[in-house]
């Protein structure tokens, strides 16, 4: 080999998700199982012509829009090609190489990637045996290298969340060693409680927000920083010009233009949720609400052959963990009750089938 590569991205370990995954019913990576209603669907494909393909992408007019949704100012959040992009941009801004990011274990992993990818140090603090986060662990972690702190609230798997006083502890260290502080709120429609207020009137904190979870839009990725104009003013320096495609845009703007719709899609995860839990524990199951769109069961078989015997015999997909805390659980995408009815089903027949070796 007689070329250059870059050596974080060399050492940098990959596992993408499968591929072929639309063929099967999809319980694993907390989208919506069932998507937006069809005739929305087709009223807004029907706005994309040929002269709007055509042109390149103006986040302006939603990013206003959504301002307005939130009830901040337009100066006050940026768009990003799904909030796994929001989050490259916020550790190239704020992470300095050599230098940590904290956050908890077991989380979402893009966090630790980028981390790896950027020559940053992830310093991950972990869970306690009973699945709870000391917040004076996070606390503990934080010291002079610190650049970067991130708080998922909800957490993604484990469903912890913060409260005031625990995030102002976090924010107080933050000033003290000269770090920003990140609250990704992915999982905010489901879990109501917000931090927005601390990142528009705060120092050094941004809230990271997705239209992938219950607005259903995935597939066209879309996310959104919120933060004070001079840090928001800072992460759009290091954005790519046209990181946002008009589709999601446009998407986007016709959610916000019909909030009953929202409140209809909050409303049957609700029901999905409070059937699916009801129903397992009523047949003897441990489970977990873990406040986002999702949950935790024990199977009473091993949990990955439950999710091997799921995948092959069902075609349905659910998340299983190698983490030794969560090793013998499952996570379970929520949907409405009759997309939970249809797993409850495969479920039971996965899990009363399996012949233990």
């Amino acid at each position: 080999m007689n070329y250059y590569v870059n050596p974080n991205i060399r050492k940098t370990e990959r596992v993408f998700p499968m591929q072929g995954r639309l063929s099967f019913h999809r319980f694993d990576m907390n989208e919506n199982p069932e998507g937006l209603p069809k005739d929305f669907v087709d009223s807004v494909l029907r706005e994309i012509t040929p002269e709007f393909l055509a042109v390149y992408p103006e986040p302006g007019r939603f990013e206003k829009k959504y301002a307005d949704f939130l009830g901040v100012k337009p100066e006050n959040l940026m768009t990003s090609n799904g909030s796994d992009m929001a989050i490259r941009y916020i550790l190239e801004t704020f992470g300095e190489p050599g230098k940590e990011v904290v956050t908890v274990t077991p989380s979402f992993e893009m966090y630790r990637i980028n981390c790896s990818l950027l020559g940053l140090t992830h310093r991950p603090v972990p869970y306690e045996e009973d699945l709870t986060i000391r917040i004076e662990s996070i606390l503990a972690a934080m010291n002079e290298n610190t650049r970067v702190v991130v708080l998922l609230n909800p957490n993604n798997p484990v469903g912890n969340v913060y409260t005031d006083a625990e995030l102002e502890a976090v924010i107080a260290k933050a000033k003290e060693v000269g770090a920003v502080v990140v609250i990704d709120e992915a999982y905010h429609y489901f879990y109501p409680n917000t931090f927005l207020k601390y990142a528009v009137s705060g120092e050094n904190v941004l809230v990271l927000r997705t239209f992938s979870k219950l607005f259903s839009l995935a597939a066209l990725r879309l996310g959104a920083v919120i933060s004070n104009p001079e840090i928001i003013h800072y992460v759009k320096n290091g954005r790519l010009s046209f990181d946002v495609n008009s589709a999601a845009l446009l998407f986007a703007e016709r959610i916000l233009d019909h909030p009953d719709m929202v409140k209809e899609l909050q409303e049957k995860e609700r029901e999905g949720k409070e059937y699916i839990l009801a129903e397992l524990e009523k047949r003897g199951y441990e489970t977990r609400d873990c406040r986002g769109n999702y949950i935790f069961v024990r199977p009473k078989r091993e949990a990955s052959l439950v999710v091997r015997r799921l995948e092959e015999e069902e075609k349905v997909l659910v998340h299983g963990y190698g983490h030794p805390l969560l090793k013998d659980l499952i996570r379970v995408s929520v949907g409405s009750k009759g997309a939970m009815e249809f797993f409850l089903e495969a479920f039971l027949r996965a899990d009363r089938e399996i012949q233990e070796p």
